[in-house]
């Protein structure tokens, strides 16, 4: 009956959600779950080499200076007893093992119009989950009290993908949202709940920075159903300076993902004296359209202070309505701004008849006048995934 209760109580809470704005809020998280908090978590095993959310990794070779992973551009040759830049992936006797498998840190129940999804079943609910780890280092992370930490460091849920896939249900979500962190990082994690939430007729969604080799991507891209790719700049010195990675495989993942059938949609963060070139925007704008990206929602985000970046201002709005002027006069037909509610430019417009086709406020969908995957008001066929 006790662990009957722990269940109830911890579905009951899963179902209320914690619906922030921002970030995740650990604090919240422990007194919300109060005792039961230390036996939803496990901590038990700490001390062992070699995790029990341990899996052998499914890209990587033996060099004769270790173990080199082939899951990102990174490729990262790690030591024995060592981990990669990511911190989730070691080397243990000779073999390269994943340490974030079915242990994720961060358990929530978001809208999809947070991640940000805007043209993906919309008012939907997508079940979140992260574990510690990233292959990028943002300066400008959001997340990065668990993006920069390895799972050896945080308190995670014991959540195997067969579990994972029963809480979806069971909390009558539409999707699995590989979000907050870096779902590259977690791949075999995402990979086998991806393939048996398809079974089970559950969307899966990431939420990337993208940075990913094509193996791997084309592999993972089988199973999953939408995703939202950070495009953090259109210049390599400022992927390398602000993000430690490079610009063109993150080009190369929009393509792939596009030629792999999967509904795409594009965030740019745009940071005040680091991403904020109208002229950089402009030629990111032209990428996008020339390769055939004009249907696809791209999401012109707001920076506010934070991580290392807390000496900058927060993005003007006046920046924002000059980039997505930009965007749309480039060509591409369904372009938002994030992080400013009450805008009008979080609202969907139709690009034939101009008609306001999906109200927002926040992530509520207030109105709704597409049918059939068209337009209500003129019948012009509107890109997304509608039901």
């Amino acid at each position: 009956m006790k662990n009957k209760a722990i269940q109830s109580s911890k579905r009951k809470f899963l179902r209320n959600g914690l619906i922030g704005t921002t970030g995740i809020c650990f604090g919240l998280q422990s007194s919300v779950f109060g005792k039961d908090f230390q036996k939803w978590f496990s901590t038990d095993i700490r001390n062992d080499k070699l995790w029990k959310w341990s899996k052998e990794g499914m890209y990587y070779e033996q060099t004769p200076r270790g173990v080199t992973c082939l899951m990102c551009p990174n490729e990262c040759t790690i030591k024995e007893g060592e981990v990669g830049d990511c911190r989730n992936r070691e080397n243990h006797n000779g073999k390269l093992y994943s340490i974030a498998y079915g242990n994720p840190c961060a358990v929530h129940i978001d809208p999809i119009e947070k991640k940000p999804l805007y043209h993906f079943l919309p008012a939907s609910m997508a079940y979140s989950i992260a574990t510690a780890g990233c292959n990028l280092a943002c300066l400008n992370c959001q997340n990065w009290t668990i993006s920069q930490k390895s799972p050896r460091e945080t308190r995670n849920y014991d959540l195997m993908p067969e579990k994972l896939i029963q809480e979806v249900i069971d909390n009558n979500c539409k999707s699995i949202a590989y979000t907050y962190s870096e779902p590259v990082t977690f791949f075999e994690y995402t990979y086998d709940s991806s393939k048996l939430a398809r079974l089970k007729d559950v969307k899966n969604v990431i939420v990337s920075a993208g940075y990913i080799n094509e193996k791997p991507l084309r592999e993972l891209a089988k199973y999953i159903d939408a995703a939202n790719i950070d495009l953090k700049s259109f210049k390599d010195s400022i992927y390398l300076k602000l993000n430690g990675g490079k610009l063109q495989p993150v080009l190369n993942t929009l393509k792939i993902l596009k030629e792999e059938g999967v509904w795409l949609e594009i965030t740019n963060l745009v940071v005040p004296s680091w991403t904020d070139d109208l002229d950089m925007i402009k030629e990111m704008c032209k990428w996008l359209k020339d390769n055939g990206f004009e249907d696809n929602p791209l999401h012109f985000s707001r920076f506010h202070p934070q991580y290392k970046l807390t000496q900058l201002p927060a993005t003007p709005v006046s920046t924002l309505n000059k980039a997505r002027d930009i965007a749309m006069a480039e060509g591409l037909r369904y372009v938002y701004i994030g992080n400013v509610p009450g805008s009008g430019a979080e609202n969907t417009y139709c690009p034939n008849c101009k008609k306001m086709i999906i109200e927002r406020r926040g992530y509520k969908i207030l109105s709704n006048n597409i049918a059939n995957n068209k337009c209500r008001f003129c019948g012009t066929q509107i890109a997304g995934v509608w039901k």
